[in-house]
């Protein structure tokens, strides 16, 4: 009877570690090149310009978005930055970061839904959009 109880208690064991195994890439590529997200070539006035939020860690790598404003109003969002350092990144975000961008410029704010599959980017997405909308002062 102990045997069956610790191969038993052995086995969940096992089961609870293998489960809770995550991988972690070690590094992300950028949709752009890192001059490119460094925000040093944003350009805003009171009428319109360019800026690029802060990068927002994620589980899978940092996520960071740059806003386009024209008499005010939000008029497009780009990822400028997100995890790609993997197949499944890729596929994630291939259909992800389309609809983030074109929902987040629908919506003019941040307050916008996350796409179903892609809850860390789609946050990541939501606190980098913040910070630009912050920082151009449309929040």
């Amino acid at each position: 009877m102990k045997r069956v109880i610790f191969a038993f208690a052995g086995t969940v064991i096992g089961l609870v570690l293998l489960l809770s195994f995550k991988t972690q890439p070690t590094t992300t590529a950028a949709a752009t090149p890192p001059a490119a997200v460094s925000g040093s070539g944003d350009t805003t006035t009171a009428a319109g310009g360019t800026v690029t939020g802060d990068a927002a860690d994620t589980r899978f790598g940092p996520v960071q978005v740059r806003i386009t404003v024209e008499n005010g109003k939000l008029t497009s969002v780009t990822a400028v930055e997100y995890p790609t350092e993997n197949p499944r990144d890729q596929e994630i975000n291939e259909y992800a970061i389309p609809e983030l961008n074109q929902e987040a410029a629908q919506a003019g704010t941040a307050d916008i839904d996350m796409v179903s599959g892609a809850t860390y980017t789609s946050d990541g997405y939501v606190r980098s959009l913040q910070s630009a909308l912050d920082k151009a002062g449309l929040s």
